[in-house]
């Protein structure tokens, strides 16, 4: 079936303007609330067209900081980012965030300038081949050579990035394209035949996991983000409590499931718990919902999930079997298919002897850390967070320690409360991340959860928190070294700490003081908790520097080659 959608009021009609009108008359028809971005020469025509559309634009300080900006307000709303850059190194700024929002699958609409279509190809003055550049970490991307291919293009590229599986989508507008007119529907047809996600699964796939279920002993759910994408959090409850069978997390999957659940067992992976780990071993019936098997979820995958049979729900059928082999494949809308599987209401697996032990390795095994040091603890830091946020706060993380430690000690009750980056695992995506999911959740308290080291990343996004006045909370967890490299080399290079380590950094509150930005500073839990209550009183941001024992380890941790059954660190 083609997919097509018409405006009646408005089809046939066609309209005479520059490209640049042609742009912001579509992203007003599709209700864009906020744009993120950084004027330069091949964009000049569409920012002088922006100064009257009406719709806000953030500047921010840095290309890439827009597009992780883009991607706290895509990550928190579901909706599309939207971004512009100018041609050549404006572009090619933004190329960490679009392979980050590829491979995490987050919608965004990316726009570039481009040179005039007369040079495009003579290695004119900031020109870059774009579209060369992104095929392969974007979901599809456009070069527009008419204006009145806009409104199609548009149309087009908001409907690939929010459908099926989420991803970003660039169109590259050159110089004159953007300044010349052209004659167009403003509200075309979208008419693409070579593009139709399957959304409803096949009844009979949908009947066999069914049959599956009823003969499991050791059944369990894993959980990804394909589950928030699908805002499937809802029907994914429902059927757990209805078969009764235990839920683990990915990390992107976070609060997909309520932590508080009875049937949660916890994060699975490299640094997941023991007990989410200990189920994937030993499950008989694997369900995995919008998870792709990636390695750090996985480790050695000669022995993942080696007793189970593997149950695969996702909307990209490239995915299912890609890693794991799959024995039931379900293509489809999460939401969809969690609504038929409740609908089916089969018979229940046969699991409290399983429900029990799942119970004793969580009450045997907990995350645990060393309490005995006078030094201020990185996982103390996530907990005092939580007790002061009751637990209700979006929490925005850079990638590290303090991301696996955030993961692990601040549980997530709620959907789109924690933003971070996966697959890429980038850093300096924290601070601009947090702009844009304060921005997606204005009433809603924001903690920026970001290391030492990847907030230098991002810094002078500051100036856009200051400037805005966003209240967002930058907890920055100084360890004076790129942790989880650290880490490594400890533990498996021979403690060789090859340009790990950050003797010398800057006072991280005189750089917020500069901002004009409250700061802080602790180093022992009792400093910490009196900078934390002063910073939650405060309506406006604030940045904390907190000074955390340097040489604290991410633990449980799955070494390289090892399983999932092969955690170290489990117990003191």
């Amino acid at each position: 079936m083609n997919q097509k959608t018409v405006l009646p009021e408005k089809k046939g009609e066609k309209t005479k303007k520059a490209g640049a009108d042609f742009l912001m008359e579509a992203l007003r028809n599709h209700k864009v609330e906020v744009i993120f971005g950084y004027p330069g020469g091949a964009v000049l025509p569409i920012y002088d067209k922006l100064y009257d559309a009406g719709i806000p634009h953030i500047l921010c300080r840095h290309e890439q900081g827009s597009i992780h900006a883009a991607e706290g307000y895509a990550r928190i709303t579901g909706k599309p980012g939207v971004v512009i850059a100018t041609s050549g190194p404006g572009a090619t700024n933004i190329v960490t965030g679009l392979a980050d929002a590829m491979i995490d699958s987050i919608p965004l609409v990316v726009f570039t300038g481009q040179v005039a279509t007369s040079v495009i190809g003579t290695d004119a003055f900031q020109e870059a081949d774009i579209l060369g550049i992104t095929t392969p970490i974007t979901k599809h991307n456009y070069q527009v050579r008419t204006a009145s291919d806009i409104p199609r293009i548009v149309k087009e590229a908001f409907y690939i990035a929010a459908s099926g599986r989420p991803g970003p989508v660039l169109i590259d507008i050159p110089k004159d394209v953007a300044v010349l007119e052209g004659e167009a529907d403003e509200n075309p047809e979208l008419y693409l035949p070579g593009y139709q996600p399957k959304i409803q699964p096949n009844y009979l796939q949908i009947r066999k996991l069914v049959e599956a279920v009823s003969g499991a002993k050791r059944p369990v759910i894993l959980a990804g983000a394909g589950v928030l994408h699908a805002k499937a959090s809802e029907s994914l409850i429902a059927y757990a409590e209805q078969q009764g069978i235990p839920v683990v997390n990915t990390l992107l999957g976070l609060g997909g499931f309520p932590a508080d659940h009875r049937l949660f067992i916890g994060m699975a992976g490299m640094h997941g718990e023991y007990a989410a780990n200990m189920a994937l071993s030993e499950c008989d019936l694997l369900i995995s919902v919008g998870a792709r098997f990636d390695d750090r979820l996985t480790g050695n995958l000669k022995h993942f999930a080696t007793k189970a049979t593997v149950a695969h729900i996702d909307i990209d059928p490239a995915e299912i079997g890609k890693n794991v082999p799959t024995k039931i494949p379900v293509v489809g809308d999460a939401k969809e298919a969690l609504s038929q599987l409740v609908e089916q209401n089969g018979k229940k697996a046969e699991s409290d002897e399983w429900l029990d032990q799942i119970s004793k390795w969580k009450a045997e095994y907990p995350l645990w850390y060393n309490t005995e040091s006078d030094n201020l603890k990185p996982q103390r830091v996530i907990e005092l967070l939580h007790e002061y946020t009751k637990g209700d706060a979006v929490v925005v993380t850079d990638v590290g320690q303090h991301q696996m430690w955030a993961a692990q000690y601040y549980t997530f009750n709620k959907p789109h409360a924690w933003v971070t980056s996966g697959g890429l695992g980038t850093m300096g995506f924290c601070v601009p991340a947090a702009i844009g999911a304060q921005i997606a959740e204005p009433e809603k308290t924001v903690i920026a959860v970001v290391g030492d080291a990847g907030f230098q990343m991002t810094s002078q996004e500051l100036a856009v928190i200051a400037e805005m006045k966003l209240p967002i909370k930058i907890i920055i967890v100084n360890n004076q070294a790129l942790g989880m490299v650290r880490q490594w080399q400890e533990l498996f290079y021979q403690e060789r700490y090859s340009h790990s380590l950050f003797p010398v950094q800057p006072s991280f509150v005189k750089l917020a003081d500069a901002y004009d930005i409250k700061a802080f500073q602790a180093s022992t839990e009792e400093e910490a908790k009196t900078v934390l209550q002063k910073a939650f009183a405060l309506n406006e941001p604030v940045l904390l520097d907190l000074r955390v024992e340097p040489g604290e380890n991410v633990y449980p941790m799955i070494a390289p080659g090892k399983g999932l059954h092969e955690m170290e660190g489990v117990k003191p």
